[in-house]
């Protein structure tokens, strides 16, 4: 999908492609992250790919004639970047150093739940049902199941600072994404998309220097693979695939946008055993279970009441 705004309601077609970008490259980030922060500091990584992005997309789109944004739209694109990007995409990136590409990405199968109670309790909007009680119980206890059990292939527990840097990521993503939606006057999506990376990389840089990643960064040591992870983040992962899902949260849902994460987990599960051979366990299995249910519970109750 070329990224041009769409007057009035978007074309089927469009918001089909724009799920499939959602649906399908997301999932194949999970596995660039990993492959990325093997050998780059996860912050300084996530901050330099989307300075790059954001700069390209300011750049073109001022080409193409787009309004400078006004003061407001850059405080409500800062807000929405550090929560998105720092808080969001930085903390994913961090976590994967320490567990696989398909388990991060199974544990943000739970978002779809962070965004009902964040709809519910921020703005106003109408309590969970007993149904949704039972989904979020079913979602926690997933990852609970993920967090305490030992995986078959490793030596010692599950690193719990990097299971909860993951579900603070999901939270905070789920804030982002709601007041984004919501913002008063915004900016043209893709303008939006544009600003909230730059603002992100800008406090994804100054995580970085306050965690040491730039000190550690030694770009002789960075792996081939590792540029080219990095190549695919910032071009099909940020450029693509983050640019589409700003212009979604405009013109669909946030219930309906966060359905992403049923195909993402089992997008990366299956490139992580591919391509890393990392393992697919009976634990990972039932906990993809107990949240992708759990996620179909919340969608489908509110596809009926709408």
């Amino acid at each position: 999908m070329s990224p041009a705004e769409t007057i009035g309601r978007p074309s089927h077609g469009a918001m089909i492609a724009a799920f499939a970008v959602i649906y399908l490259v997301w999932g194949s980030t999970y596995l660039g992250i990993k492959v990325a922060v093997d050998t780059m500091p996860p912050f300084a990584m996530a901050a330099a790919r989307f300075a790059i992005a954001g700069i390209i997309l300011i750049f073109w789109l001022r080409c193409r004639g787009y309004a400078w944004p006004t003061a407001h739209q850059w405080r409500d694109a800062a807000f929405v970047g550090l929560m998105l990007l720092l808080c969001g995409n930085g903390l994913v990136a961090w976590a994967e150093q320490y567990i696989s590409s398909g388990l991060t990405a199974l544990m943000i199968g739970i978002g779809p739940l962070f965004m009902v109670l964040t709809e519910w309790s921020l703005l106003g909007g109408t309590r969970p049902t007993a149904t949704t009680f039972v989904a979020l119980a079913l979602g926690a206890a997933g990852v609970a199941w993920l967090a305490l059990a030992n995986a078959s292939t490793l030596e010692s527990p599950l690193p719990l600072p990097a299971l909860f840097a993951v579900l603070i990521g999901c939270l905070t993503w789920s804030i982002g994404s709601i007041y984004s939606r919501h913002s008063r006057a915004p900016a043209p999506p893709f303008m939006a998309a544009a600003q909230q990376m730059l603002c992100g990389s800008a406090a994804l840089a100054l995580t970085a220097l306050f965690t040491g990643d730039w000190a550690r960064l030694d770009v002789a040591a960075i792996s081939p693979a590792s540029w080219a992870a990095f190549a695919y983040l910032v071009t099909v992962g940020s450029l693509l695939a983050f640019s589409t899902y700003v212009w979604l949260l405009k013109h669909s849902t946030p219930a309906r946008i966060s359905t992403h994460t049923w195909v993402n987990p089992i997008v990366a599960v299956f490139l992580g055993w591919a391509i890393l051979s990392e393992p697919i366990t009976a634990r990972t299995l039932v906990a993809a279970t107990l949240i992708v249910f759990a996620v179909l519970l919340v969608t489908l109750q509110k596809s009926r009441r709408a």
